[in-house]
Parts: C-alpha cells; sequence; structure tokens
C-alpha cells in the first residue's frame, strides 16, 4: 500500500528523531540533540562573559561520549563491551536456528555469574567466565539463550512456554508506526478533523491483555495527534482514533474512530520550550546557584563502574531494561575501617501505569514500563547543570539493537555529589547549666541518577548515599499527562464532573486519572547471604488500675517471618510496623543483630479489583513489601515475557510456593505507588513530584558512625567577592550580565 507523501515525511521524521535519540554515538550533536537545553546555554554564556571580566569562574564541565570500542570488562559485573555484543552477534549468527535467518534481538545483556563466584572475587582475581543473556524472537517463538563468550558457544537455548512476549525493540515501533501512517482510514480521519496528514504524529500504546482474542500474535495500539504549532503534541489528541496493529503481520486488524465530534485541543500554550516563551517572566526570578567544589568531587569511579566515596563502595552500570543497577553495595565499619556488605543489587524491576477510564480508545492504557519498552531503552542524555550539577561524573549505556549490533546511550547516568544546607547531625546546650555548646554538622550526600523518558512521562531515579549508611531512594515524575480530548471547555458545560475520567486541565482536555507503582528488587545482604526479615509492630498496651497515671503506651513487639506468608505487608497507618532484615549470626557487643530496615515514605496502594486483567498482570502491587528466597531467575516482578502476559511469573506467583525465608539469601522487595490526579498545574508540562523510601542501618553500627566527622569553618571554603547581576535588556532573561564587586 502506498504511503501518501506527506506521511511518509512524519514518520521519517519521526524515526530520524527516535534514532538520533537513542543510538547517537560516533559523532557529536548540535544543542537541539545533545542534551544542552536553552537554559544552559544561557547560563554558558552568562559564566562566558563573567569568565571574561573575572577569570576566576572554572569552566562548565560537558561530558563527551567516550569510544567504547576499546572498552574491556575489569568486574565480573561490568556490563558488556561493544566488541562482546559483536562477538555474541557473530555466535548467534552461526547458531543453527539461526543461522539461515537471524532472529530480532529484544534483550542483550551481561549473564551474570552465579553469586557465589562473585562474592569471593577479589580485585586482581581473573573474571569469572563471560556469558551474554539473549532473548531473541523468530517465527513467533521467544528464545532465551546463554552464550558463553570464552568458548564461542550457545550453552543453552530454551523457548518460552508462559504468556508474553519479550521488550519491544524499536524496530517493533517502526514497523507498527509505518503500517498505520499507511492505512487510508488514517488520512481520511484527520482531513476530516481539518488536519493535513503532515499533522499528524502516531504513537505506540501497549495492548496490555485482555482475553484470547489477542493472544498468539503480538499487537500493539497505535493514537494519533496533532503536532500542528507545537512540538507538544501529546495536549492535542485526536480523540476516538486507535489502530490495533499485527506487528509481524504488518497489518492493521482494527480501526476505531469514534470521536469525529470532538476538537482537537488548540495549541495555544502547549509550548514548554525556553526559546519560545514569548511573555517576560512575571515573578521575580532567581540568579543562579551551583554548588562550588573548588578541591573537586569526593568521589572516584574506578575502572568506568566501581563508585568508591567516603564509607562507600558499590558497582554501578546501565541496563537496557532497568535502566540503573546498583551491586554489590559495602559500607566501611566506623570502628575497624573494614567494608561490610549492605546489599548485592538492587535496581527497579517494574513500573505499572494504569489508567482509569473504561472507554474503547483507553481501557488498554495500563504500561508495564521497564518489561514493555524498558527504562534504559528509553532514557535519553542528562542535561548538564539542569539534570546533574557541576562535577558530575557521566556514565554511558552500552546496549544492543534489534539486529545485535550495539549502540551507546550517552551521558545516561551521572554521579555527584549533593549538599543543600541539610545537617546531618546536631545538637546545642543553652548555657545556663554551664555548657554554651553549639555542635552541627553539614550533610552531604553522594547521588547516583537516571532520567527515562517513556513516551509522554519522564521517570527520575536517584540512589543517594549518606555517610551515616542511610540509603535514600527516589522516584520523581515529570513530562506530560496523558490526555483525553473533550467537547467542553469549561467545567460549567460538562454534564458531570464526577462522570469524567479525570478532571478539565486546558480547554478540550481532560487528565485521567492514573497511577504509577514502582516495584524495587533489593537484595539485602547485611554481613553475609543468611539473613532473616522482621517485622516489629507497635502495639498499644494499657496500664493497669492505678498502676500509672498513663492510660496506654506502645511496645515493641518482635515477629520473625519464617516463610513468605508471613513476610506479605500491606502498609497500614494504624496498625504501625517496622521491616528489618537482620543478620542473626553477626551481633554488636550489645548482643543486637546487626541490620537494616526499610522505612517507607509517602505512598499509594492499588484499588483495582484483583481479577481485573491489568492488576492480574501486576499482582506484584497487591503488597507494599514482599520477601522471597534468593533466585537469580526471579528478578522481575512482573516476569521475563511481560508484554501481553497474562501474569503467570510474576512476583505474586513465586510467593505463592510460600518458601522458607528465615536465616536465608533473602530478596526484599518494596512498591513504591503514586496516585495522580490531575490538575491545571499540570499542564502543559508537569513540574516533578516524587516519592521514596530509606535503607537505614539497625544496629549494623556500634554508635553513630559520623559522630568524629569534622565540622566546616569559614577558611576551609573559598571566599568570592559579592557578585552583581543586572539585566541587559532581554526580556527573556533576568540576570545576564554579572561581575564581582571588588
Amino acid at each position: 500500500m502506498e504511503t501518501p507523501p506527506p506521511l511518509r515525511l512524519t514518520f521519517i521524521f519521526f524515526i530520524i528523531i527516535f534514532l538520533f535519540s537513542c543510538s547517537w554515538y560516533s559523532f557529536k550533536l548540535p544543542p537541539a540533540f545533545s542534551g544542552e537545553s536553552q537554559a544552559t546555554a544561557w547560563l554558558h554564556n552568562s559564566m562566558s562573559r563573567l569568565r571574561a571580566r573575572s577569570g576566576s569562574v572554572p569552566e562548565i564541565q560537558i561530558h563527551e561520549p567516550r569510544n567504547h570500542m576499546e572498552d574491556v570488562p575489569h568486574h565480573p559485573l561490568d556490563p558488556l563491551t561493544m566488541q562482546e555484543i559483536y562477538r555474541v552477534r557473530t555466535i548467534l549468527s552461526t547458531h543453527p536456528p539461526f543461522s539461515p535467518s537471524f532472529p530480532a534481538i529484544h534483550s542483550l545483556s551481561l549473564d551474570e555469574p552465579r553469586k557465589d563466584l562473585v562474592l569471593s572475587w577479589k580485585e586482581g582475581d581473573p573474571l569469572p567466565p563471560r556469558k551474554a543473556l539473549v532473548i531473541a524472537l523468530l517465527n513467533g517463538q521467544s528464545h532465551v539463550l546463554s552464550v558463553d563468550l570464552d568458548l564461542g558457544l550457545v550453552t543453552s537455548n530454551k523457548i518460552n512456554r508462559r504468556s508474553g512476549y519479550p521488550m519491544l525493540t524499536m524496530n517493533d515501533i517502526s514497523v507498527a508506526l509505518e503500517v498505520a501512517l499507511s492505512y487510508k482510514e488514517l488520512n481520511r480521519s484527520a482531513v476530516k478533523r481539518g488536519l493535513s496528514p503532515s499533522d499528524v504524529t502516531c504513537v505506540t500504546p501497549s495492548a496490555g491483555w485482555f482475553g484470547p482474542s489477542e493472544e498468539g500474535r503480538r499487537v500493539i495500539r497505535v493514537q494519533c495527534f496533532s503536532n500542528q504549532g507545537t512540538p507538544n503534541f501529546y495536549m492535542r489528541p485526536l480523540e476516538g482514533l486507535t489502530m490495533t496493529v499485527d506487528i509481524d503481520k504488518k497489518a492493521v486488524v482494527k480501526f476505531t474512530d469514534t470521536g469525529g465530534e470532538i476538537p482537537v485541543p488548540k495549541a495555544t500554550g502547549t509550548d514548554y520550550r525556553f526559546k519560545n516563551q514569548k511573555e517576560p517572566l512575571k515573578i521575580k526570578a532567581i540568579n543562579p546557584i551551583s554548588i562550588e567544589q573548588p578541591l573537586g568531587p569526593s568521589f572516584t569511579v574506578e575502572d568506568g563502574h566501581v563508585v568508591k566515596w567516603a564509607s562507600w563502595e558499590f558497582h554501578l552500570k546501565a541496563d537496557q531494561r532497568a535502566g540503573m543497577v546498583i551491586s554489590r553495595a559495602m559500607l566501611s565499619d566506623s570502628e575497624t575501617g573494614v567494608p561490610r556488605s549492605v546489599m548485592y543489587k538492587g535496581f527497579s524491576s517494574e513500573l505499572f501505569v494504569p489508567y482509569m477510564d473504561p472507554d474503547e480508545n483507553w481501557y488498554f492504557k495500563s504500561y508495564m514500563d521497564a518489561g514493555e519498552f524498558g527504562m534504559g531503552a528509553t532514557a535519553m542524555s542528562l542535561v548538564p547543570l539542569n539534570d546533574c550539577p557541576r562535577n558530575s561524573y557521566y556514565m554511558d549505556g552500552i546496549f544492543a539493537s534489534w539486529d545485535g549490533t550495539p549502540f551507546v546511550q550517552p551521558n545516561m547516568i551521572c554521579v555527584f555529589e549533593r549538599y543543600a544546607g541539610d545537617i546531618s547531625w546536631r545538637h546545642s546546650e543553652i548555657p545556663v547549666n554551664g555548657f554554651d555548646i553549639r555542635e552541627a554538622r553539614p550533610k552531604v550526600t553522594l547521588v547516583a541518577r537516571m532520567a527515562a523518558s517513556v513516551g509522554n512521562y519522564d521517570y527520575i531515579f536517584d540512589w543517594e548515599f549518606q555517610t551515616d549508611g542511610l540509603i535514600h531512594v527516589t522516584v520523581a515524575l515529570s513530562g506530560m499527562l496523558m490526555v483525553k480530548g473533550t467537547p467542553h471547555q469549561t467545567v460549567d458545560q460538562m454534564p458531570s464532573q464526577e462522570a469524567a475520567s479525570g478532571p478539565l486541565v486546558s480547554e478540550n482536555v481532560i487528565g485521567v486519572l492514573h497511577d504509577h507503582f514502582i516495584t524495587f528488587h533489593l537484595d539485602m545482604d547485611i554481613d553475609d547471604t543468611n539473613n532473616t526479615f522482621v517485622k516489629v509492630d507497635l502495639v498499644k498496651e494499657r496500664t493497669l488500675p492505678g498502676q500509672s497515671p498513663r492510660k496506654s503506651y506502645l511496645k515493641a513487639k518482635r515477629n520473625i517471618a519464617k516463610t513468605e506468608d508471613d513476610a506479605r505487608i500491606q502498609l497500614k497507618l494504624y496498625e504501625p510496623s517496622e521491616f528489618q532484615v537482620i543478620n542473626p549470626s553477626r551481633r554488636s557487643r550489645l548482643g543486637n543483630p546487626a541490620g537494616y530496615k526499610i522505612v517507607p515514605g509517602g505512598n499509594a496502594a492499588s484499588l483495582l479489583d484483583h481479577l481485573d486483567p491489568p492488576q492480574l498482570r501486576s499482582a506484584f502491587t497487591n503488597n507494599q513489601i514482599w520477601v522471597t528466597p534468593y533466585n537469580r531467575n526471579e528478578q522481575w516482578a512482573g516476569g521475563l515475557f511481560t508484554y501481553q502476559s497474562k501474569g503467570d511469573d510474576t512476583l505474586a506467583v513465586w510467593s505463592a510456593r510460600n518458601r522458607a525465608i528465615e536465616n536465608k539469601d533473602i530478596v526484599l522487595w518494596y512498591t513504591l505507588g503514586f496516585h495522580h490526579i490531575p490538575c491545571q498545574e499540570d499542564f502543559p508540562v508537569m513540574p516533578t513530584v516524587s516519592s521514596s523510601f530509606q535503607l537505614k542501618p539497625v544496629n549494623f553500627f556500634e554508635s553513630n558512625p559520623i559522630l568524629k566527622a569534622a565540622p566546616v569553618f569559614e577558611n576551609d571554603l573559598p571566599n568570592y567577592p559579592p557578585l552583581v547581576c543586572a539585566r541587559n535588556g532581554d526580556e527573556m532573561a533576568t540576570f545576564l550580565q554579572c561581575d564581582y564587586v571588588r
């Protein structure tokens, strides 16, 4: 079928942008593609002028991707290098099932060595055998292969017999869009809405799983928007228009257009780019701010992946599915200086995002972002000075494309030190008692950050390490709402606001109510692998008559989880508990077992019916905490094959075995959730909202591990003269010309 020329141009443009964002490697992009925003360019120019006058402000550091062709692994958990990915491709091309027809590669990553081999390995030892784990699709069958790079052989080839398909590739998305944009009915629908075909941009929401009609074939939905007058096409949906595409047959199998009477929302006010903000800021702008480190950062990154800072050491790498993985997190004992194990491996295992609209064009929107699209595959280059501060270290991701060739995701992770004026610990004494004490210590932390742009949403992940042993994990959300077109321009025109699937956030635009759930895989190894999960309940006790003026008080009652059933936790505000992972074999001088506790932050629970198809697939969100025995094949909460799965291989299924977990090598799973009722402030792009949890030491140290930390004195810091900035006449910038007062 001939593609109409304007649609072909739209499709080609989309693919070019996608290729630039996902696989740029060998050449330098202009600022618009390299991640340098207008705000960054402004600050760079401003500081350049400042340097010309003062000569004392260091250059802004822009990380350029390295040539990774010469990379070699140094650690058992280092990701596959480019050379290794090429070698895997060569080995697969001679494997008998694939020799006549090379399969589509949906995942190609390090097949990590057995845990005991990694734990016994020491720097300078030979690396364990390097292997690759490959998920490939050929003739409708999903293959899971283990490739031994040293032997040059495929040592295992298993075909998936459960439901579900591998993570979508860029080629799958390209095929779906090409098929959809070639469909004549789409052209007619665009014209009926007053649009030319070149004004149409389409995206590919996943299909979910809703029964046998979609089984046995890989299908994807395609929905379209108007890009006329704005890059923020998400705010201009062609409501009611949905195509279902069979990816493998390259055909539209269903076309619906029920929204012809719903106007396309206007483009006015949707462009979020700095250069196109024509109106001056009506509120006082803030001055540029940064953290200066005159002696440089305090952390090091050895061999590209081993991060060392203060008492912490851990392995950090990019992953095509999880995004960012923290491994072998070790903490030096404050008394002895000996490194001690805290966590073997931590990462975001799955993201579940269900939208709350049963409409024909919306019911299927129940995303599993990690297993369907990949958090690393959708990670974009971080923007210096805006995503990450000065003196950040940037790490690239090395991944495999659908044809098995490597590509680079540049500047995907950054590592930096953070100081925001927070206090690490303090105490003061009133002089009346004979003590005049003012003791305080600043809190400086180390952050590893990545950001994934999964379609309309941006997810920012922070793993923040503190000097007192605490790990603070934060997930922040920004980007665009997924909106629904409506004929109504004000709430007064709506027959019933309660009947709508969400609030009106702009004229003809409804922000559909939805949830976000992020499930983390936390393989805690407190001082070793023999760990136990303890639930410490806070229980109200009543005093006996005449015992005390008090009527009630709280007691902490410890309950050891012996099986998986004992460790399924739903958080309850009025039945509070503390949740600890302890090592019964490692005791303090007082006899307390060494441990860490998980400290939940703000959270939300899924309220969907457990038999609702999206909830069946994401039953790992039925509890906020799970504990399972360690199993290297149980890492993805939604199952290895998530796309169009039925939920027959999830964390909930594994945990139903009710295995023993006391004094075992165990994995802690924690789900962090958001209920999102959109509002006008979320339009046209959302300010960041976030939630978090903590992993905090409990009797891990003999006493406060940062008691001896030194305070900061004035002469420890550079003494810059006052800086005065003035407007230069540009309406878009308040402070462009700056100079020091001499």
